[in-house]
């Protein structure tokens, strides 16, 4: 087995072609999705049917079709196979973005985004990531995704502006169909078949569990969460670059030189952020810092200020809550699922976090055509608030962190057995046993954590990882 240099277990060859192959194919969609942020509610204004309203919903349209179906294409791929689902998902995606392209009209664009949203192949991909590795490397492949996720929404709010104006925003959408056509590429040529498919329950949605989940209220506060990071985040991108245009002259082709810094800066200042957050166990208190720190910076856009230079320093405050609060929310969810539920807890999540860019970009419009972009703001303040509230009550994680092992010696006992026998390993907080996955998935208190008790017990099976 090979090892990295601190001696664990490290990704195979296959593995990391997995994981690198899989994270191409979701920054290549990601990219596409993005790129018309910055530029649309401008380019919008001059097209047939056009009112705030019918911008709104062409911005946020694609995030109700892919809550709708996010955990549907996830069971489905069950039954008839990840890579075929993936297939008709891409495919969906890039006649959604020809659609689009093609489209004069606001209610074409309306359309091809809703088509593009039919494509909600997220959690099948990260299905068929789960089938490709191993339990005890699964974490590490997941967070290459993730990483490439963050990377191509930065890209792409630097890059559209750039490419609106070469190619406009019809070019864009025929990009983003070009982007959904490479990923086919790279799902053919470049990820590879798996021996099995298995049903992983720290990765995907198990129907029987959803009705506990939306009964937990730790993980309802985190749902709401993502809700309403997304509802500003696509309101913020209706009324943003029509403020930066009115009050200081920045047009959209220009927007990319402002962009570019600022997210640079905001990742430079969330970085220590989350590393304090981490050590101290004080995880909580700089989540509710981020959600102050992004209710005010939305505040201020309200206000309608119009100094460049007070609206730059605002801006790189309301993205570094933004990237902490992004990276922050799965790791919550992952920590307070209980066992085996991450899955499922993750496909609320998801589900939650795509029809908050639905209601804010259909509210951010409602409300710009009746009270102006402070009503947008405003809304998000609104958000913020209501979001402080709710966090009130959600649970510090502390040093709680989620492992997926190998059952390995109790492969073969009864799953209640083998449960009661780790669950009496000091340190182990939950367990829930998958036989059909032969793994075991903990919640355990990292600081008093008996490992090589777990190991002992398990006969010498890899060290579990974090989750």
């Amino acid at each position: 087995m090979s090892t990295d240099s601190s001696g664990q277990s490290a990704l195979t060859p296959l593995e990391r072609r997995a994981a690198s192959a899989l994270a191409s194919i979701f920054s290549l969609r990601m990219l596409g999705l993005f790129m018309i942020y910055p530029v649309f509610s401008v380019y919008a204004r001059h097209l047939p049917g056009a009112t705030p309203v019918t911008i709104g919903l062409a911005l946020g349209i694609y995030g109700l079709t892919q809550a709708l179906l996010q955990i549907p294409f996830g069971l489905w791929s069950d039954r008839i196979g990840r890579r075929k689902v993936i297939t008709i998902g891409l495919l969906l995606f890039a006649a959604g973005s020809v659609l689009a392209a093609l489209s004069h009209s606001i209610y074409g664009i309306i359309a091809g985004r809703a088509l593009q949203g039919a494509g909600a192949v997220g959690s099948v991909i990260l299905a068929l990531m789960a089938d490709l590795t191993r339990d005890d490397q699964r974490t590490k492949a997941m967070a290459i995704i993730g990483m490439s996720i963050g990377l191509s929404f930065a890209l792409a709010v630097v890059a559209g502006p750039v490419f609106n104006s070469h190619i406009g925003v019809n070019g864009i959408f025929w990009l983003t169909a070009v982007l959904a056509l490479l990923g086919l590429a790279v799902l053919y040529m470049a990820v590879p078949q798996p021996d099995q498919q298995r049903l992983h329950r720290d990765n995907q949605a198990v129907p029987a569990l959803l009705a506990e989940v939306l009964k937990n209220g730790q993980l309802l506060r985190l749902d709401f969460g993502i809700f309403a990071q997304h509802a500003m985040l696509t309101a913020t991108f209706l009324g943003l670059p029509v403020l930066l245009r009115d009050s200081s002259g920045l047009q959209v082709e220009q927007e990319w030189a402002l962009y570019l810094p600022v997210l640079a800066a905001s990742v430079v200042l969330m970085v220590p952020l989350i590393i304090y957050g981490e050590r101290n166990a004080r995880l909580k208190s700089v989540f509710i810092g981020a959600i102050v720190a992004s209710g005010l910076a939305q505040l201020v856009f309200a206000l309608g200020y119009h100094s460049l230079w007070l609206l730059v320093p605002v801006i790189v405050v309301f993205f570094t809550a933004f990237n902490l609060l992004e990276s922050s929310l799965p790791s919550l969810i992952s920590r307070l699922a209980p066992a085996g539920m991450k899955g499922t807890a993750m496909g609320v999540y998801s589900s939650s976090q795509f029809f908050g860019i639905f209601v804010g970009g259909v509210a951010g419009g409602w409300l710009q055509s009746h009270f102006g972009l402070p009503g947008v703001f405003g809304f998000s303040v609104l958000l913020a608030l209501l979001w402080l509230a709710v966090t009130a009550g959600l649970r510090n994680p502390g040093h709680m962190s989620s492992r997926v092992v190998s059952l390995g010696a109790l492969k073969d006992e009864a799953p209640e057995l083998a449960a009661s026998r780790i669950r009496a390993i000091t340190g182990v907080l939950d367990v829930a046993v998958a036989p059909e996955d032969g793994t075991a998935i903990l919640k355990v208190d990292s600081r008093q954590f008996d490992e090589p008790a777990l190991d002992n017990l398990l006969g010498k099976a890899p060290a579990a990882t974090p989750a």
